[in-house]
């Protein structure tokens, strides 16, 4: 390979650049067990906490879960082969549809996004820490983040061969878990309270679907690696399959252990049902679930790193060095750690309210991005101008910037978000969110409205330049 970083222990060199052809070493299925392990921890397991949290019995929170996450993922999946067609992180391209400065407005949703979570998850596994082996917290929370880091710094082929590597390590612990669920052998009692709400199961299923829609901004930071010719359909099975069985499989057992272990802490949880199943097998689950959502950490922060050097290159060019990567990735676990120690469980309230609002701010965007890839340029993209603000795609793309303001702002009186906010017209309807529906079928049809008059064949001369361009420097087959 000619991609220095492919050697063991060199850092990545690539960060938002072009990747070039005779670099695209990633193989499509590896797809499927990263994405799985992506949500194959604990935090997934909380998830299921909430419809039961709420009310819901158990069967009802795990299909509202299913359904959310079905939801979800189609959104996340039909993203990520964007990366291997372009070969450019996923808000690199969105300057397509929002333009080469404009692009900053759903940047700094996915940047406060990806920060929130790595709050949320530092002060879970703190506590974690903490409540199974009586760690300091705050200790905890710096070397975890300093784990997550240093593999955010190593990169993409890294990151892929940590989550391989638990992958493989998860998947049999967690089977043997859920099989002695299912016969009666992981301790528990019958529940005897829980019934059926519609705004609990709606909440439930908000919940599920933002989990798996917030990875739609950085899906293709983990997909531009692989051949450009890798059929579109085996990205998106794969990435589908990945992120939705492992969510729909956790969300499920975390419905399971919130009904009948009697507990509200889902690591707690889980080590108390595997030690019933098999002394010190709960510890083991709960170390590997730590490891998984360690690097899972990780991989937020990588995606951090891309989309504030997407920022500040929409701003002013930048050539990012592996200096600037370095850089970013420990500012943003500085900010991290500071929000996450210094707030504790506040932080945790505040971010996962925070996390609901993204969903929010998300929804529009992806409508944007999907109508625009799939429906209007079909993928046809001139890459170099996507590389430069000051490219055919212009500095302000005022549909984009226009349909994600009214999808955003349609959504507003729809709003519930717990123990903050509930909209107008959300209150009317009980306190159902349908905020985050509201907000895709407007920005999509206002995208719609506002491109019908736009024609791919006028930018038809750029993207073949571009083409032609990087196929004689080797870039393109």
């Amino acid at each position: 390979m000619t991609e220095p970083s492919t050697r063991l222990l060199d850092i990545e060199r690539r960060s938002i650049e072009f990747i070039p052809e005779n670099e695209r070493h990633g193989r499509v299925v590896d797809q499927g067990p990263f994405w799985f392990l992506s949500n194959f921890h604990f935090f997934a397991i909380a998830i299921g906490f909430v419809g039961p949290s709420l009310g819901l019995t158990l069967g009802y929170s795990a299909l509202a879960g299913t359904l959310g996450i079905l939801l979800g993922t189609t959104f996340q999946a039909f993203h990520a082969s964007q990366g291997a067609e372009l070969g450019l992180p996923q808000m690199i391209q969105s300057r397509a549809q929002f333009g080469g400065r404009g692009v900053i407005v759903p940047l700094l949703g996915v940047l406060v996004s990806l920060l929130g979570y790595n709050v949320v998850a530092t002060v879970l596994l703190a506590e974690g820490l903490h409540q199974l082996w009586g760690a300091n917290g705050a200790l905890s929370a710096i070397a975890v983040s300093a784990l997550a880091a240093a593999l955010a710094i190593w990169g993409y082929d890294w990151l892929h061969r940590v989550f391989r590597i638990l992958f493989w390590i998860s998947l049999p612990l967690f089977t043997v878990l859920s099989l002695a669920i299912m016969a009666g052998k992981a301790g528990g009692q019958v529940p005897t309270h829980g019934g059926f709400g519609w705004p609990a199961f709606l909440t439930q299923l908000a919940s599920a679907a933002s989990f798996n829609v917030t990875a739609a901004p950085y899906v293709s930071d983990y997909s531009r690696y692989l051949p450009r010719r890798t059929p579109r359909y085996q990205i998106i099975l794969n990435v589908f399959a990945g992120s939705a069985l492992s969510a729909i499989w956790l969300i499920a057992l975390g419905a399971w252990l919130a009904t009948h272990m009697g507990v509200t802490d889902g690591l707690i949880a889980l080590r108390r049902s595997g030690d019933v199943v098999w002394p010190g097998l709960g510890s083991v689950l709960a170390a590997t679930s730590i490891a998984a959502l360690i690097a899972t950490i990780g991989m937020n922060a990588y995606s951090a790193m891309l989309t504030v050097i997407t920022s500040v290159d929409s701003l002013r060019p930048v050539v990012p060095t592996r200096a600037w990567r370095v850089a970013v990735i420990l500012a943003a676990t500085a900010v991290w750690i500071l929000i996450a120690v210094g707030f504790g469980n506040d932080a945790v309230t505040m971010v996962n309210a925070m996390l609901i609002i993204m969903l929010y701010f998300l929804m529009p965007w992806t409508a944007v991005n999907l109508i625009d890839y799939f429906l209007l340029r079909r993928g046809r993209y001139s890459i170099q101008d996507l590389c430069t603000p000051e490219g055919i795609y212009g500095a302000w793309g005022g549909r984009g910037l226009t349909a994600y303001a009214v999808g955003f702002a349609a959504s507003v009186p729809f709003f519930v978000v717990p123990n903050f906010f509930t909209g107008p017209l959300a209150e009317r309807l009980g306190g159902i969110d349908v905020g985050w529906i509201v907000s895709l079928a407007a920005a999509s049809a206002a995208y719609l409205f506002l491109s019908r008059r736009f024609d791919a064949a006028d930018e038809a001369s750029a993207v073949r330049a571009s083409e032609a361009a990087l196929q004689s420097s080797g870039g393109l087959p």
